[in-house]
């Protein structure tokens, strides 16, 4: 069970997904302690094997700088169910009616999940911030419901559920973000596809998988790059 961030219909054959990066030491001076170790955008759940590329599991680990980010404690913080997430100036709710109604049910024929849990973009339509929340026994076949993200597997091994086929991966982290109770998980992701750069970050609370993603062409991510990555990693579980 796959899922895959995808632009077209069919995953592609043959995944060529770059090393991963490992363990930063650096802490992000934010209103939440981070402690880093390790145009149309949608969320497709495809059912299919898709097993760890070679090139992934014999990726080097060679230390990588802090991820450029920005201050985000200004921005609009949109609250979800069992989520949050800041959204970056100027963009817009563009959530369609049948996205918040698709939970229910008629006569009692089975509720369709929604797609979206928040969708926002920027004026043009180029750039887009999405959430999706799922049950994590959608993501990996199993009978018992995850707790934390690490039961999907390791930063390695999650890959195959939110990395699609075809990929060129630029980074992966385990970001802890501290809580009242301890630390909370969660993976980062950031990778090209189909000349569209993609930030990812997902993390598991109640059993659900809670992913947050910002997307843009590759030719504006030189230039929107660190707001779309800031977007994404402001996801917190609640």
């Amino acid at each position: 069970m796959a899922f895959l961030l995808s632009f077209s219909p069919n995953p592609p054959l043959n995944p060529k997904l770059s090393s991963l990066n490992t363990p930063l030491s650096s802490t992000l001076n934010t209103k939440r302690h981070f402690i880093i170790h390790t145009t149309s955008f949608c969320f497709i759940l495809l059912a299919q094997q898709n097993p760890i590329p070679q090139s992934l599991a014999q990726a080097s680990t060679p230390s990588k700088p802090a991820l450029n980010l920005a201050n985000t404690k200004s921005w609009f913080q949109f609250y979800g169910d069992g989520f949050a997430i800041r959204v970056p100036p100027e963009f817009e709710d563009i959530m369609e009616p049948e996205d918040f109604n698709a939970g229910a049910s008629l006569y009692g024929d089975k509720a369709k999940p929604r797609p979206f849990a928040a969708r926002f973009a920027s004026t043009d339509g180029s750039e887009v911030l999405s959430v999706v929340v799922r049950p994590t026994n959608q993501l990996k076949i199993t009978f018992l419901e995850a707790q934390e993200i690490t039961d999907l597997g390791s930063i390695k091994e999650a890959a195959k559920i939110f990395v699609p086929g075809g990929a060129t991966l630029y980074n992966a982290r385990t970001i802890k973000i501290k809580e009242d109770e301890g630390f909370k998980t969660y993976y980062f992701y950031e990778f090209e596809r189909d000349d569209q750069h993609i930030a990812l970050m997902a993390t598991v609370s109640s059993g659900k998988a809670i992913i947050s993603g910002a997307t843009a062409p590759c030719s504006k991510w030189d230039d929107d790059g660190v707001k779309l990555r800031s977007a994404a990693i402001s996801l917190t579980a609640l």
